[in-house]
């Protein structure tokens, strides 16, 4: 439902540093693409079958985090330097990640499939490590750009249910990027087969935060339209 007092949105064209943001995140999409050229046997044909289906998750992961890019520069339209570095960062560690990511996602589908996959004695640790490490510094850096807009309220002018709404993504962001921590360390760890699967229970703050951020928003957003 929308809320009665919606979040005001600070931006009303793109700006450079946007649209240099979306061809970086076009480029790491194009990486990610399936093949280059269209299949001339039957046998390139199912490969390039099998790689649809670890390019569809790494490409669902990419829109998810530019989405809440696009969402962040909608909402503040911040181009200071603090801002301008958080997102250089993001953006590096965005295209230093595809490859692995494509990997990883590449053995996963493989091992749904039934596929035979090799690894290195120590190789399922180094993989969890990395992922744990990419996905944590992505949203942690979402969640300091959140927190970078939330510490300019009186700059941008923000009102109380905004400030809510900035805290909310800070949160939400900042619990996707622990699972990674939390991913890592079980890796390292005798419970190293259960580093991925701790992944699914993202479904909790994902659940809980909007929850409870959202009734904070529905009372302030009474006294708001009672005052």
């Amino acid at each position: 439902m929308p809320h009665a007092i919606p979040f005001r949105n600070r931006a009303h064209e793109v700006s450079r540093i946007e649209a240099f943001s979306d061809v970086i995140f076009g480029f790491a999409i194009s990486l990610l693409v399936v093949s280059l050229e269209a299949p001339k046997t039957y046998a390139q044909m199912i490969e390039m079958l099998r790689g649809f289906l670890p390019f569809a998750i790494c490409f669902w992961l990419f829109i998810d985090i530019w989405f809440e890019h696009h969402h962040f520069y909608k909402r503040y339209a911040l181009h200071d330097r603090t801002t301008m570095f958080l997102n250089t960062l993001l953006l590096f560690v965005i295209l230093f990640y595809v490859y692995p990511l494509k990997y990883i996602f590449t053995l996963f589908t493989a091992g749904i499939l039934g596929e035979p996959v090799q690894l290195p004695p120590g190789g399922q640790t180094f993989l969890f490590t990395i992922y744990g490490i990419g996905l944590t510094s992505v949203f942690w850096i979402l969640a300091a750009m959140y927190r970078h807009a939330g510490k300019k309220r009186d700059e941008l002018q923000l009102n109380e249910v905004e400030v809510i709404d900035t805290l909310e993504s800070v949160y939400d962001n900042f619990f996707m990027g622990v699972f990674g921590i939390i991913s890592i360390a079980l890796a390292h760890s005798r419970w190293v087969g259960i580093a991925g699967l701790i992944y699914f229970l993202i479904a909790i703050p994902k659940t809980i935060v909007p929850w409870v951020m959202g009734s904070k928003r529905r009372k302030r957003e009474e006294a708001m339209l009672a005052a």
